[in-house]
């Protein structure tokens, strides 16, 4: 939970707490160790990697977000219509997350990339549609159990309508699951895009992003080794932290998880 915060804080409070621009350059400091200029070095073009670090937070984090949020509510669309519709939808729908699943997620990403393209928006995208099929089998999972429940056929025989029935029955019963595992794909999302970024096909300079740091970082390894500590430090710290906060999240909102005291 802490680490969480730290991330969230460092991302949300970045032009704030950063003591550099991050894009600001200083040549003759370049590939220096951490100093009261620069408290975490700098990097191959003397940009601070305190504020790079910071800022590449904001990225990361805001990509994850908006994916996760995205993907969770095209999920719960399509897996609540998959549950709900003639077999002929259903079967459209499933074939279509069976096809996107196929695909490891970082091949389907490579692949789509070279469709769209790079950049902050299609990374977005693309990522987006990688991850919709998990939400939407787990929606339709778990909306073919609750709509075979008791209290749902009585609100049917008092002559509820479908859309009632979905909006204050179904989808509040459905909604736990489906955001535990939207919280345990925040870090897998995060790790994509610094994956991505890596191989140069993700955020495009000059916007900071751990991948593109981490790769600067390689490539001028033998010099200095700050600027991989911190992208890679700073890729587990988020990672980690969103781990636990998936794995605390679920043992809360799950009673059969829950310990005796």
């Amino acid at each position: 939970m802490v680490a969480t915060l730290l991330v969230i804080l460092g991302g949300v409070a970045a032009p704030l707490i950063a003591t550099h621009m991050p894009n600001q350059l200083d040549v003759a400091a370049r590939l220096t160790p951490p100093s009261g200029a620069h408290w975490l070095g700098t990097d191959h073009l003397g940009r601070d990697l305190f504020s790079r670090a910071l800022f590449g937070t904001r990225i990361a984090v805001g990509v994850a977000l908006a994916v996760t949020a995205t993907a969770l509510v095209a999920g719960i669309l399509l897996g609540v219509t998959a549950a709900t519709a003639p077999p002929v939808i259903e079967r459209t729908i499933l074939a279509a997350f069976d096809i996107v699943s196929s695909f490891p997620s970082l091949i389907l990403a490579l692949a789509l990339v070279a469709v769209l393209g790079p950049g902050l928006l299609n990374i977005i995208i693309l990522v987006t549609v990688v991850f919709v099929p998990q939400f939407g089998r787990v929606a339709r999972a778990q909306t073919l159990a609750v709509k075979e429940r008791p209290f749902v056929e009585a609100e049917r025989a008092l002559g509820a309508s479908g859309g009632r029935i979905l909006a204050f029955h179904i989808l509040p019963n459905i909604v736990g699951p489906i955001v535990v595992l939207a919280s345990m794909n925040i870090p897998v999302v995060i790790t994509l895009e610094a994956g991505l970024s890596f191989l140069g096909v993700g955020i495009r300079p000059p916007l900071a992003s751990w991948g593109t740091m981490l790769f600067d970082g390689f490539t001028y390894l033998e010099q200095s080794v700050w600027p991989v500590l911190v992208a890679g430090g700073s890729l587990t710290l988020a990672t980690l932290g969103f781990t636990l906060f998936g794995e605390a999240l679920r043992d809360a909102l799950d009673p059969k998880l829950r310990r005796e005291p």
